[in-house]
Parts: C-alpha cells; sequence; structure tokens
C-alpha cells in the first residue's frame, strides 16, 4: 500500500450521525495539503451506536477504526493521525473508551451475510472482486448442472430469511419442476417495512454485489433469465449503490447475454415500492410489479407455479440471496457448522429501541435472546432492567424478559407466541407501557391493511379502538374478552399473513403483561407511567426548594408558589406534557 486510505462509513446509520460533514472535513484538508492519503466511503460495519465511524489505513497496512467521528475530531485525526501517523488511541475502537464493547459486539458474531458490510466501498466493483466476487456464479454456471445449484442449496438447511422460514432449495426445487417453458422469474423481496427493522438496507447499502450475485445464481438454478428487486422507494441510498452496482456488473460482463461463454444470460431490474407493508407479501408484491393495486391472493397456486404475470415466481428476501454465493463458494458443508440442526447458518438482526449498543448484528441461528440483548447489545440504554423485546416487526410479538433463554430459531420462537421476522428487534426497558406498544403496532397494522378481507379491515380497526380506550382510562375488564376474541376471528379468516399477524403483538403482551392490562382498566393507572389522560402530576412539598424551574418551563401556567416556597400543581390546568418532571432536579415532581 502506497498511500494512507481514510475511509469514511457513508450508509444511511452514519449520514443521519454526521458522517457527510466529517467526510468533508477530510476532503478539504487533503486538498490543503499534500499528504499522502486517498479519501474512501464504506457502508456500515453495525456499530450504529458508533457512527460516524472512519477507518484509517496506514502506509504499512496497520488500521485504526474511529468512532463518534464529529467534524471536530475529523481535524484532529488528520493532523495526528493522518499527516503525523500517530493514531489519537482514546477515539479508537482498538484502545479507545468503546474497546471492550466492539470486542463484545464484534467477538460473538459469526458474519456470512454482513461479510464484506463496513469492509469494502460498495460503489466500486473492484473491491468486491477482491473478496472472491463473482466466482460463485462462475463456479455455478461453469462448473455445476442447475440441480447441482439446488442440491446444494438444499443440504445448506438454508431456509428463507424473511419470514416463516421456508426452505431455500425446496422453493427453487419447485420453480425449476414446474410445467411447460415459459420464462420464469426471481424477485429480490427488499421490501422492508417493519418498525426498528433495517438489516436489508444495511447490506444493500453496504455490499449489492453480494445480493445481486445470490439472484443470478438462483436464476441458473430455476432457469430463469430475468430478475426483479422490489425495493421501497424510502430507500433512496439503497437504490442509488443497487443502480450503480447493476451498470457495472453489466460492465464487466456479470449480467447480460452469454455469461462466461455459456449459453446462461440473465438480466435484473429495479422496481421501486411506495411504502405499503401490505407489499412484503409475496403475491401483494407480485400485484405491485404488475402495475396493480398491492394486495395479496389466495394460494394455491403458489408464486413458485404460478406467479409474476402468470409464470413461475421466486420470492426471495435480501438476507436470504446474499448466502447464496458464500454457501455456493464455500460449501453447505461450512454452513451447516453453524447454527441448530432445523435451522442452520446465520441470522442479521437490526438491534433497536431502548437498547444500549444499536445496530445490525450477525449471530448463529439458534443464539439466545439474552444472548443477542444483553451480551451483544448491551441490555437498555437507560441501565434500567429490560421488560421485553418486540420480534418479528408489527407480525411479530412481544417476549419478557423470563424468557430470554429462549432460542432464536423459527421453531422455539413461535412457541412464545412471536416469529423470528425478517429479524428486527425492538428492545423496551421498565418506562414501557405494554399496553401502548401493542396499540402501536396495531395502529401500524390497522393502517397498513389492504382492507381486502373483512375481518382484517374492521377487525383491527375494532381491536384498535378498545386499545385506546383502555390507554385513556375508559377501558372495561371484558374488552381483555373482546380482544382476544377479536384477534381469533382476525388470524382464522385473513388471506395473508399480514391479517393473520395483526394480532399477536396484542395477545402476547395480554399473555405475558395481563396484570398491566388489568391496572389500566381496574386502577386507571399506567405502571410505566406513559398513557397521559391515566397521569397525575404533583409536587411533594418537602423535596420542593421552590426554584421556580417547574414553574417556568410549565406550558399551561398550572404550577403556582412563591419563590423558595413549595409549589403546587393545579390539576385541572395540567395538561400532562412532562415538562415539569423533566426540569426538576430535586426529585420534587411525583407522577402516578
Amino acid at each position: 500500500m502506497t498511500q494512507t486510505q481514510i475511509i469514511v462509513g457513508m450508509a444511511s446509520c452514519g449520514l443521519a450521525a454526521g458522517a457527510q460533514e466529517a467526510y468533508d472535513v477530510f476532503e478539504q484538508k487533503l486538498s490543503e495539503t499534500d499528504a499522502d492519503a486517498a479519501l474512501g466511503l464504506s457502508g456500515c460495519i453495525g456499530t450504529c451506536f458508533l457512527e460516524p465511524v472512519v477507518k484509517v489505513v496506514g502506509h504499512d497496512g496497520e488500521e485504526w477504526t474511529y468512532g463518534e467521528v464529529t467534524a471536530d475530531r475529523a481535524t484532529e485525526i488528520f493532523e495526528q493521525h493522518v499527516v503525523g501517523g500517530e493514531p489519537v488511541l482514546e477515539w479508537t475502537f482498538e484502545k479507545g473508551e468503546h474497546a471492550d464493547e466492539i470486542e463484545t459486539f464484534m467477538g460473538r458474531q459469526v458474519r456470512i451475510v454482513m461479510r464484506n458490510c463496513g469492509e469494502i466501498n460498495p460503489e466500486k466493483i473492484d473491491e468486491y472482486l477482491e473478496r472472491d466476487g463473482y466466482k460463485a456464479i462462475e463456479k455455478a454456471v461453469t462448473a455445476m448442472t442447475p440441480d447441482d445449484v439446488i442440491e446444494e442449496i438444499s443440504k445448506s438447511g438454508l431456509r428463507g430469511r424473511g419470514g416463516a422460514g421456508f426452505p431455500t432449495g425446496r422453493k427453487w426445487k419447485f420453480a425449476r419442476d414446474a410445467p411447460g417453458d415459459a420464462e420464469k422469474y426471481i424477485i429480490c423481496n427488499a421490501d422492508e417495512g417493519d418498525p426498528g427493522a433495517f438489516m436489508n438496507r444495511t447490506v444493500l447499502e453496504s455490499d449489492p454485489h453480494s445480493m445481486l450475485e445470490g439472484m443470478m445464481i438462483a436464476g441458473y438454478a430455476i432457469g430463469s433469465s430475468q430478475g426483479y428487486i422490489y425495493c421501497r422507494a424510502e430507500y433512496p441510498l439503497a437504490i442509488h449503490r443497487l443502480e450503480i452496482a447493476l451498470a457495472q456488473a453489466r460492465e464487466r460482463g456479470f449480467l447480460g447475454d452469454n455469461l462466461f461463454g455459456t449459453d446462461f444470460s440473465f438480466n435484473i431490474e429495479i422496481r421501486q415500492g411506495a411504502g405499503a407493508f401490505v407489499c412484503g407479501e409475496e403475491t401483494a408484491l407480485i400485484a405491485s410489479i404488475e402495475g396493480k393495486r398491492g394486495m395479496p391472493r389466495l394460494r394455491p397456486p403458489y408464486p413458485a407455479v404460478s406467479g409474476l404475470f402468470g409464470r413461475p415466481t421466486i420470492i426471495n428476501n435480501v438476507n436470504t440471496l446474499t448466502n447464496i454465493a458464500w454457501i455456493i463458494l464455500n460449501g453447505a458443508d461450512e454452513f451447516i457448522k453453524y447454527g441448530t440442526e432445523t435451522c442452520r447458518g446465520t441470522k442479521v438482526f437490526s438491534l433497536a429501541g431502548k437498547i444500549a449498543r444499536g445496530g445490525s448484528v450477525e449471530v448463529p441461528m439458534g443464539t439466545t435472546l439474552g444472548e443477542i440483548v444483553h451480551d451483544i447489545g448491551g441490555g437498555s440504554y437507560s441501565g434500567k432492567p429490560v421488560k421485553a423485546v418486540q420480534m418479528g416487526g408489527p407480525s411479530g410479538g412481544c417476549v419478557p424478559l423470563s424468557l430470554f433463554d429462549t432460542r432464536v430459531d423459527y421453531e422455539e420462537l413461535v412457541k412464545t407466541g412471536a416469529i423470528v421476522g425478517s429479524g428486527g428487534m425492538v428492545i423496551m426497558d421498565e418506562d414501557t407501557c405494554m399496553v401502548d406498544i401493542a396499540r402501536f403496532f396495531l395502529d401500524f397494522t390497522q393502517a397498513e391493511s389492504c382492507g381486502k378481507c373483512t375481518y382484517c379491515r374492521i377487525g383491527t380497526r375494532r381491536m384498535l379502538e378498545i386499545l385506546t380506550r383502555i390507554c385513556s382510562g375508559e377501558g372495561r375488564m371484558e374488552d381483555l374478552d373482546t380482544l382476544e376474541e377479536l384477534a381469533d376471528k382476525i388470524k382464522n379468516t385473513s388471506l395473508c399473513a399480514l391479517g393473520g399477524t395483526a394480532p399477536n403483538p396484542v395477545l402476547t403482551t395480554l399473555r405475558y403483561f395481563r396484570d398491566e392490562y388489568v391496572t389500566h382498566v381496574r386502577d386507571h393507572k399506567c405502571p410505566a407511567r406513559v398513557c397521559k389522560p391515566l397521569l397525575t402530576y404533583s409536587i411533594v412539598a418537602d423535596a420542593c426548594t421552590g426554584c421556580g424551574v417547574c414553574k417556568r418551563a410549565c406550558p399551561s401556567n398550572a404550577i403556582t408558589g412563591e419563590k423558595k416556597e413549595p409549589h403546587e400543581i393545579d390539576p385541572d390546568l395540567c395538561i400532562k406534557c412532562g415538562a415539569c418532571y423533566e426540569v426538576c432536579t430535586f426529585d420534587a415532581v411525583y407522577v402516578e
């Protein structure tokens, strides 16, 4: 290496934290000096909690990674490290204040899907090629038959990483064996819509070529020459980098006609979705690509037999497809070294919510919830006990702390009432109201219902009305039975998985946190002090110093009192905004 390399993490998480400002500082410094250095970018390595992240690779190849790189820090890193040759150790992952956290966070992971994330420039195909890029598709089309490919994927035990975990090899075989000689299609489902989920976005922004190569191998396996990437328009950076990757792959001959001198041809196009959650369901997604309203249809026939334009179609999500090239190149035997007997390999999860170390992590299937949330994620950022984790998005459920020894695989997790889903984990601490959480997720699924099924359209609205009433202090004990009755009807009469799983957050919170529902209804109290209509603010006279800070912060003039005398809150004027509680440094404001 002849130049020092400055590599700035420029995925969405980094950009949101200020990576562009840091990049601009490095760019300006390089233009003002004759430093022997080059500036580049990478995607996200998963440590979103320490963004912006910058890696400096010296002339000797020694790497130092910096976290929380502000514009001011970027200036000092440039002057002391890039120019002076001395790392600013206290800010580095290797020796800095977060070194132990990074070692724990990264050390417990096994990276297959995320093998290149944060390690390459996603906008330069040469960096992907240097890491064995496109060797797997070359091996597949020149040294393996389509049946060989399907057999290897089946042997690996890879299951779909987007929902129910259907065996990937079996799905591919259905499409390959579909009767007739009509065109077949491969679709990458990149319509990631779960609140708190960003696994697919991380991969697409950081390593788009791995997913493209997986699509190509899938196309070869089932006899398809055309692929589509269905990505939500809310992912502009992911789409931008996919477009760059596609153009580069075509220019280098990895996409197009007669690949590697064979008769296999394959092309890929991007189709942008408008953000409808229901379009994550296979048949609704297909309808959207066809230019129709995104609504699910009855199955069978399944897409593998009759899908896009009525032809055999395979739909896999981003994480599923990104495993494919690694398996073909390294062999199924290497893949099955990870995971459990029924769930092989690894799984990418996004840690969000009240988590100390938020980001993207990849662990072997079978890792327990406790290991992911507490060991890797570091528990709650508030320092308060973790109360539960929402798994699988709005279609999943809330798993309580008491079940954190549950292994994360498709069979074990479903016993709790939750699902693996695409991999989103929203962590909640003791200050989270589980009734309010159920209301939040049901509000989301109710709004996203396509309306085709009566119980999904109307039943979810009735459930939302009941939950809103409970959170407002107007609930009745019989409401709890009504919620369970409606949930049962919705699950059993809905056409697609959105409706079939929409009640899960309500059912799991009723199952594990029923006492909170009872307290809301019977006592008109919110134990977590979240539901505003149920809160009462008062000032403890013995603790109040009469400083007047709360009085000045109150937007409704509900607080009265003389200076250096205990103050009072007028309950009729109090709007329960919490401003007084936030500013009081004497713990004199009491909320119940």
